[in-house]
């Protein structure tokens, strides 16, 4: 029975300030479906990752039953390797290619083993994740986004795994790849983990188990049926809060009380002693008993003063947190009506495709538009060819003064071995030290956070510290483009990038295939982009 059994599990990072992750953690999954959520930052992709053995845990065990298949939430874009050695069927491909050309030597057979048909399979797998139109000799370079996700599903499904862990598997895929995605999963037989801030495919779990402060807490039943679930413990720990701080109030007045009753009688004491003549020996010891026995009662008072603050701090650790970003974006406004970017006639071909044909795009003020459009068609070409990161074939872009800032998806803008307060003051070198510390304080990045290394944070946190660097730097973008910018945060981040864009003032061009998020954002212009051509759109028809 394909299984994962962790037990007393700890971790924690070797690099920047310590930050341990995991404190004698366990955790249990068997077959079926078990989505992992929790907040950016929790651990949940560290966790696969120990899992998949790439980590080595501080102290305590993983135990696998069963082979695994691990797509990591990190993937390539960007690279010159054909999809068959992705795939890992190149060096079987090209034997059994040698074989037919009359190379018989033993080295050939080795290399093909058992795998006969690896050709007949990998197509076939390639064909129900809808990668039919794929060639197996095609660089990863020339694939989308999404194209590059589900053909990392394909790797690790043609490896037959029995325990199969899946970090952020939708991103960049549109609706119909997204479809795909769910009915190959509803298929698979074995042990699934999976991370994802898609509640349509957390919906389809048998089980949700949540990642909070170092511990783990399984859920029977779906993302609809663990959200019912948190809501409702929300609602008892905010009533115990209430309960709690109501309860100290009283003791606290209960124990006034007591001491002011304490005083008159020891006035009252002192003038009846005064008045009937007792020996100074009497008098003292009744005043000493008196004394005590007001000392016992405070005490009594105090320790369910310390009780009750026990239960109000036990009853807070409870609620969670709803940190929301709260940005001032200064310079960033851009007047109605003012033009911010024009292109003319771009053209982009890549081996063999014509991704743009001509493609005209007029911004003006600030416009809020999406860019949407199947995977593979190219809306990252088009946003990296508007930026002036990528050279057209023909046609012209015209950007307005400002800056044009690119979010691309590898968030790949900021140094990885210096610390997010580093990236920043690369960026925008005019803040100051206490200036910047504020700043990446708007974007939940307090304390000792400022001083973590970029490559020890979360997909979220990662984010977020790009956008800081992108909004912050100088001189302000007035035009921003943004590329799946939803990816690998969860559904608090998600909320949080919303914030932020609300509060921004420029215009923006944002590809996404959340159509929730799209709506929050307030995009007012929908653009599709297929076979080259840009036409006008709207939000519901691509959902």
């Amino acid at each position: 029975m394909p299984s994962i059994t962790c037990t007393h599990l700890s971790f924690s990072f070797d690099t920047g300030p310590p930050k341990a992750l995991f404190t004698d953690l366990n955790f249990w999954a068997g077959p079926g479906r078990t989505g992992l959520v929790g907040s950016n930052g929790s651990g949940k992709s560290t966790l696969l990752r120990l899992i998949a053995g790439e980590l080595s845990p501080t102290a305590g065990t993983v135990v696998v039953d069963g082979t695994i298949g691990h797509l990591p939430q990190t993937l390539p874009l960007l690279d010159d390797r054909r999809v068959a050695e992705v795939l890992g069927v190149a060096e079987a491909l090209d034997a059994l290619k040698a074989l037919s050309d009359g190379d018989s030597r033993d080295a050939v057979f080795t290399a093909i083993g058992d795998d006969w048909d690896v050709e007949e399979r990998t197509r076939a797998q390639l064909d129900r994740l809808g990668l039919g139109h794929v060639g197996l000799d095609r660089s990863l370079r020339s694939l989308s986004g999404g194209e590059v996700v589900t053909l990392g599903l394909a790797r690790e499904l043609l490896r037959r795994p029995d325990v199969l862990l899946l970090d952020e598997p939708t991103n960049n895929l549109d609706a119909a790849a997204r479809g795909t995605l769910y009915d190959t999963l509803d298929d698979f037989a074995g042990c699934l983990v999976l991370v994802s801030h898609d509640r349509v495919l957390l919906d389809r779990m048998d089980r949700i188990a949540e990642l909070d402060r170092g511990a783990i807490v399984s859920f029977g039943g779906n993302f609809t049926d663990y959200r019912a679930s948190v809501a409702d413990a929300q609602r008892a720990a905010r009533d115990a809060v209430r309960n709690a701080e109501q309860a100290i109030k009283t003791e606290q007045r209960q124990r006034q009380q007591a001491r002011e009753r304490a005083d008159r009688r020891s006035g009252r004491a002192r003038r009846t002693l005064k008045d009937a003549g007792l020996p100074t020996i009497v008098a003292g010891a009744r005043k000493r008993r008196a004394q005590e026995t007001a000392a016992r009662t405070d005490d009594v008072h105090a320790r369910r003063i310390d009780e009750a603050q026990l239960r109000l701090d036990t009853a807070e650790r409870a609620v969670r947190d709803s940190d929301e970003l709260a940005l001032e974006l200064p310079g960033t406004g851009v007047p109605s009506g003012r033009t911010v970017l024009q292109a003319r006639g771009l053209q982009v071909h890549r081996d063999g495709r014509i991704l743009l044909a001509g493609v005209d795009l007029t911004i003006r003020g600030p416009e809020r538009i999406a860019l949407t459009g199947r995977n593979g068609t190219g809306k990252t070409t088009l946003l990296r060819t508007l930026c002036g990161d990528l050279a057209p074939d023909a046609g012209t872009v015209q950007a307005a003064a400002g800056r044009v800032a690119y979010l691309s998806q590898r968030l790949d803008l900021l140094d990885d071995d210096r610390t997010v307060s580093d990236n920043l003051a690369t960026s925008a070198p005019a803040l100051a030290a206490t200036r910047r510390r504020h700043l990446l304080a708007q974007f939940l990045f307090r304390g000792d956070a400022v001083d973590l290394p970029v490559r020890a944070l979360s997909g979220g946190e990662r984010l977020r510290a790009t956008l800081a660097c992108v909004l912050f730097a100088e001189p302000a973008p007035r035009l921003l483009l943004l590329d799946e910018p939803t990816n690998n945060l969860d559904l608090t981040s998600i909320a949080q990038l919303q914030s932020a864009l609300v509060a921004y003032r420029g215009a923006f061009v944002v590809v996404s295939h959340d159509v929730a998020f799209l709506d929050a954002i307030g995009v007012g212009r929908v653009l599709h982009l297929g076979e080259g051509r840009l036409a006008d759109a709207s939000l519901r028809a691509e959902g």
